[in-house]
């Protein structure tokens, strides 16, 4: 999260998890640039749709699942992660139907699957079987891949499957490598609120002696 800005904008960039959301930009761009033709609308069209569906939409629904404390904080209501979930994703796909119905029915298959796995890893349904670190390896590092080819050409290439089976597992190294961070920050800042709560009381204790 920014250390700069309004308290709303700080909080709003810390839902957007932006190391994640820019892989999986960035993976839709490599898989756009395989095409031998590129139609650099569809670029912007398949990047755009994932920062809506991934960045934000994705995002706000995990926070709404979440059982850990995140960089927002309580910043948003459960009210409003809902609204910006639901906005995020409504233009998300507004925009991919307009190019599957025009350009890319293919593309349906994927989107159908980014959609079932943005509810079904973030809100952890189905006992949170899909909320692993192979499937989100495979939703947020081999999908996008596929979307930005499938986007460009209507079709599926061997040597795309192998780049998306690439970045699944390039997907699958990240998150299992950030996890030891992750609980090195939970415990720093857990002992941090302890000595917090202990300087505080030790602060107290010593008002009330030069009282006495």
């Amino acid at each position: 999260m920014p250390g700069f800005g309004p308290p709303g904008f700080r909080s709003f960039v810390g839902l957007l998890f932006l190391p994640y959301a820019g892989m999986v930009l960035a993976y839709t761009a490599i898989g756009s640039m395989m095409a031998s033709s590129i139609y650099w609308d569809r670029v912007v069209a398949i990047v755009l749709i994932n920062f809506l569906a991934v960045g934000i939409g994705a995002h706000a629904l995990d926070a709404l699942e979440s059982k850990t404390v995140k960089p927002w904080g309580t910043a948003f209501s459960a009210r409003q992660l809902w609204m910006l979930a639901v906005a995020s994703l409504v233009g998300a796909y507004a925009i991919g139907i307009y190019y599957m119905v025009l350009y890319t029915p293919l593309l349906r298959i994927v989107a159908i699957l980014e959609g079932f796995f943005v509810f079904a890893y973030n809100l952890e349904w189905f006992d949170g079987r899909f909320h692993t670190d192979g499937w989100f390896a495979f939703s947020w590092g081999s999908l996008p891949v596929l979307a930005g080819y499938i986007l460009q050409t209507n079709s599926v290439t061997i040597a795309v499957l192998l780049i998306a089976s690439s970045t699944g597992l390039l997907s699958l190294v990240e998150i299992k490598a950030s996890r030891p961070y992750e609980e090195l920050k939970r415990s720093v800042s857990a002992k941090v609120g302890i000595d917090t709560d202990g300087s505080q009381q030790n602060a107290r204790e010593c008002a009330e002696v030069s009282v006495i």
